[in-house]
């Protein structure tokens, strides 16, 4: 449990589900999970104001996060740090064929890494959050790629690994573990997944709602 003192600074990071249009925001969080855990901490807790911050980035990987990391979260000196990144990493090699590639495990996990040895060694205290993929069905279109089943298969074997890194970075860190995968594939008992993600990925508000409430249980 991470206890967030009056005056802290919470960094949120990652790709698309966390960017969640931020820049088109006068207040930087975005329409997302960072701006609900931080209107309902101010509910809470009006005695204990926090700094929020979101520096997520729409389509990044952690080779990405790695080449702005400096500037986007290191010199922010925050005292919390909150990442979600692998979805991208998953899905690459078929969005952009001529320069994506499949990324192992292996190197997701040293890249990952990278981003967490400097915010540990400030003793940043972490929050770490599995990516994750709804079971949807039928086909979407993104642009000239046909996201059908069989290629949502194809990622879902890909990040299941990536997932897997995650936990066991968590465990090496110290770092508080946002279970997400999990937590979506039981909600997706209550409600058909389409509910939470209309394309599997992309939280709907009840998805960003969803994440919100289990982030705000990892701190007091």
């Amino acid at each position: 449990m991470i206890t967030l003192k009056a005056g802290s600074t919470v960094m949120f990071t990652g790709d698309s589900v966390t960017d969640s249009h931020r820049l088109e925001d006068p207040d930087g969080l975005g329409t997302g999970y960072p701006l609900r855990v931080a209107g309902e901490w101010g509910l809470r807790h009006p005695d204990r104001p926090v700094t929020w911050l979101n520096t997520g980035w729409r389509g990044d990987k952690v080779m990405d996060l790695e080449a702005r990391w400096h500037n986007d979260v290191l010199a922010a000196e925050p005292d919390v740090v909150s990442i979600m990144v692998g979805g991208n990493d998953a899905a690459w090699w078929s969005f952009d064929p001529e320069n994506g590639r499949v990324i192992t495990a292996a190197e997701y996990r040293a890249g990952y890494e990278r981003l967490l040895t400097p915010l540990a060694e400030a003793g940043t205290q972490l929050i770490l959050i599995e990516s994750f993929m709804l079971p949807i069905r039928g086909t979407l279109e993104h642009g000239e790629l046909r996201i059908d089943e069989a290629l949502r298969k194809q990622w879902r074997a890909d990040l299941d690994p990536k997932i897997e890194v995650v936990n066991d970075l968590a465990r090496q860190y110290g770092a508080e573990l946002l279970p997400a995968d999990r937590i979506f594939a039981e909600l997706c008992a209550v409600a058909e997944p389409e509910h939470w993600a209309e394309d599997g990925v992309h939280p709907t508000p009840a998805g960003h709602a969803a994440l919100a409430e289990a982030w705000l249980q990892l701190v007091a």
